[in-house]
């Protein structure tokens, strides 16, 4: 049974209001190294990240401590905005949706978010092996709501770098091991 550990990726170097592929900031870069402490006493484990660079840059520093690759995994990458939404707009549009369901963002949106929150659940409960994914706040809430069967968008309030455990059973049932860190703040 596959082990998978989802990292929230370390705080970035901007916000969603500035830029939608931002880098690490200090402090982040500095989470990323401690993160890869937590797993430096541990058996190495298959990397795989979310293709931005935030999510990336988090996982450089175990993929150097292992001498391993990285696997980019478009499906655990953040929520796309809606169609037609700017920059300036995705602040307000996340806030109000993370307030709500899938249920009633899927009715709200259509089908694109009830795509998303599946293909996330379904790249997390194929993995074959024991993991590290590096993953963004809604994608990691995603798996946890799965898991308990709860609609709500958010369920934890998980720190940058927090590390969520979960169990990936043979016929793809997901169970929550132990939770992230929670943050007091929702987004950044």
């Amino acid at each position: 049974m596959p082990r998978v550990h989802l990292v929230r990726h370390g705080r970035a170097a901007a916000g969603w209001d500035t830029d939608p592929n931002p880098p690490l900031d200090e402090l982040g870069k500095q989470q990323a190294l401690e993160v890869a402490k937590h797993f430096s006493a541990g058996p190495t484990m298959q990397i795989i990240s979310s293709p931005l660079l935030r999510c990336q840059q988090t996982a450089f520093p175990l993929a150097t401590l292992w001498n391993a690759d990285v696997g980019i995994e478009p499906a655990v990458a953040e929520i796309p905005s809606p169609s037609g939404y700017d920059l300036s707009n995705r602040v307000g549009w996340l806030r109000n949706a993370m307030a709500g369901t899938w249920s009633e963002l899927a009715k709200d949106s259509g089908e694109t978010y009830a795509r998303y929150r599946d293909s996330v659940v379904d790249a997390v409960a194929q993995l074959p092996t024991d993991t590290v994914v590096f993953s963004h706040f809604i994608a990691i809430n995603v798996i946890v709501g799965h898991a308990l069967g709860d609609d709500a968008m958010v369920i934890a309030h998980l720190d940058n770098c927090s590390v969520t455990v979960v169990d990936v059973e043979p016929d793809g049932t997901i169970t929550i091991v132990e939770m992230g860190r929670e943050a007091d703040t929702l987004i950044r």
